[in-house]
């Protein structure tokens, strides 16, 4: 029978009880971004009751995500998750938060920029095979090879024949990952016209957020209905069993990473994974050891 675990030092305790708040302060700063959303889209603030009801599930389904890990560790899985949408849909807040509490060394995110002069004599999918997951990792693609079928259509940086080639090839290409064990599962975040606008404008008053408006996505602003019909034939024509599209409502930004979240679990057979109890050893000490001082002039001012 196990014996009870002795009761904690007070001092012990409320250390660690600091330490559970630090964890939760990134999640609480991202939030006053969208606190500055709200103000700048002239929504209401939602009241207190429904805030602590997305925290509540946040962190409740991202300790669902740490099994997840574990499970996808323990079994040697492999799991390819694509984000795909408009700019400013939502897809790296909902990133942010499944990875938040993830060892970034078995789920990490993989954001390629656009290909440089030799990898665009490549094969079209060559960068991206690099970065697929080995035994027990996860990717997540923030924007992928689907690349081909939204911004290069619409800006014209490729050809009729390479976009075509593309739809021949990425069915393909997704059953291949998918027959050598690799599950792939595709989000598509969706936001009315209204709601990207509102986005932008959030952005272009925020100093902390203007590096995320490139010329590019303002030139997406021009050609939505462009965008519209490139997303409509991409989801017709790369939706097969193999690998489905998955289509986040995301106008509400909380509820598209709940569902996200919630749905991503949804799609992988994981459990808990048991592990033996951690006990921390007793510190070595030695009578002859002496801590050196640090020099004052290596000291990193204490300004706060």
């Amino acid at each position: 029978m196990d014996k009870p675990l002795p009761p904690l030092d007070p001092e012990l305790l409320r250390r660690l009880q600091e330490d559970l708040l630090d964890s939760y302060d990134e999640e609480l700063e991202q939030e006053l971004d969208d606190q500055f959303l709200d103000a700048q889209s002239g929504r209401a603030r939602e009241s207190q009751e429904l805030r602590r009801m997305y925290f509540r599930e946040l962190f409740r389904l991202q300790g669902e995500l740490v099994k997840l890990q574990d499970w996808v560790v323990h079994t040697g899985e492999r799991v390819v998750v694509l984000f795909e949408g408009r700019d400013a849909a939502g897809k790296g807040g909902a990133i942010k938060r499944i990875t938040q509490r993830l060892n970034p060394r078995v789920c990490r995110v993989a954001a390629l920029p656009a290909p440089n002069d030799r990898e665009k004599t490549q094969w079209y999918f060559q960068r991206y095979v690099a970065h697929l997951p080995a035994a027990g990792e996860i990717v997540l693609f923030d924007r992928s090879w689907y690349n081909r079928a939204g911004v290069e259509r619409v800006m014209g940086f490729c050809s009729d024949d390479e976009y075509e080639e593309f739809f021949r090839s990425v069915p393909e290409f997704e059953k291949m990952l998918v027959r050598s064990g690799i599950r792939v599962i595709k989000y598509w975040f969706s936001i009315n016209d209204e709601e990207q606008a509102a986005r932008f404008v959030a952005r272009i008053n925020d100093p902390l957020k203007q590096w995320k408006l490139s010329p590019m996505d303002l030139e997406s602003r021009r050609r939505w209905e462009d965008y519209t019909r490139a997303k409509e034939v991409m989801l017709e024509r790369t939706h097969i069993p193999e690998a489905p599209w998955w289509v986040v409502q995301a106008v509400d930004k909380k509820r598209a990473r709940l569902n996200c979240i919630h749905h991503l679990l949804s799609q992988l057979p994981y459990h808990e994974v048991p592990h033996q109890p951690v006990t921390l050893p007793p510190r070595v000490r030695h009578e002859d050891y002496i801590r050196n001082p640090v020099p004052d002039s290596m000291i990193v001012p204490e300004v706060y």
